[in-house]
């Protein structure tokens, strides 16, 4: 018997929280289907790790979005029970781990270059995070800033090695930047939800952490000899809750247990 979806309320303060743990637990998604495929050992426990991190980044905003939605629903509840529409991650996080649309093995040049855009973004918008006028909110991000600094450290040393390796690593990675570039867009969009979060203290709006992204992009893109592509107009809305057509995959394979043997538990 599968089990019923739940909807979330309109709370500025919540769907605030619900895009930053969003964003986090869908790219845990795509990092654990590496797991028993990476290129070699030591980056199988690496991205494996990294995934087990942004999950628990999860977990800790979306207990605290399930207490200020105040309908009583835990973190399962909200990692499981919602549907398509009420997800807020940017498009950026459910894409396939190669451009194929094949996540498994996937392209490891593109999930590396991902993986240093998100964890720079979310490295920045952890350390705003720390100043939170909500108290649980700072602890959490004091934690993940930790976390964030390793992974970002960690992607940008491969994109450093794969865009100043082999003719065909630099191609795998320009190819992956030239991609991904357009959806790292969605990172820096703001409105209402933002503009609110701002005014109670409770985060930064996503575009003023923009420049000091860009800068240290900029820097490693530098070291790794990659061609800075041109900027792009386009603007996903994930974080509104439309979705690519992959999301939809992503969510019948994450929710799976859940919905069909519920009251599981983490």
């Amino acid at each position: 018997m599968s089990i019923a979806s739940i909807q979330v309320g309109n709370k500025a303060d919540v769907h605030y929280l619900l895009r930053i743990a969003d964003a986090c637990l869908i790219l845990s998604q795509r990092l654990g289907e590496w797991c028993g495929h990476a290129p070699i050992l030591e980056e199988d426990l690496a991205l494996t790790n990294m995934a087990l991190d942004l999950v628990g980044q999860a977990r800790g905003l979306l207990t605290r979005a399930g207490q200020l939605d105040g309908q009583g629903h835990d973190e399962d509840q909200l990692a499981f029970l919602r549907d398509e529409r009420q997800y807020l991650n940017p498009v950026l996080m459910e894409l396939p781990n190669s451009a194929s649309g094949n996540s498994r093995p996937g392209d490891f040049a593109l999930t590396q270059v991902r993986n240093f855009g998100v964890a720079t973004w979310l490295l920045l918008l952890w350390q705003g995070l720390e100043r939170s006028s909500d108290a649980e909110v700072a602890a959490i991000a004091a934690k993940a800033v930790k976390e964030a600094s390793y992974h970002q450290q960690h992607a940008a040393d491969w994109v450093v090695r794969l865009g100043d390796g082999t003719a065909e690593s630099a191609a795998k990675a320009q190819a992956a930047l030239a991609l991904l570039w357009p959806y790292f867009n969605e990172l820096f969009a703001d409105d209402a939800v933002s503009a609110a979060a701002v005014a109670q203290g409770l985060g930064p709006a996503w575009s003023t952490l923009k420049p000091q992204w860009q800068a240290q992009v900029a820097e490693v893109l530098g070291d790794a000899q990659l061609s800075h592509p041109k900027d792009s107009a386009y603007v996903p809305t994930g974080h509104l809750g439309i979705h690519s057509e992959h999301m939809g995959h992503l969510l019948a394979e994450m929710q799976y247990l859940q919905r069909a043997f519920p009251g599981g538990k983490w």
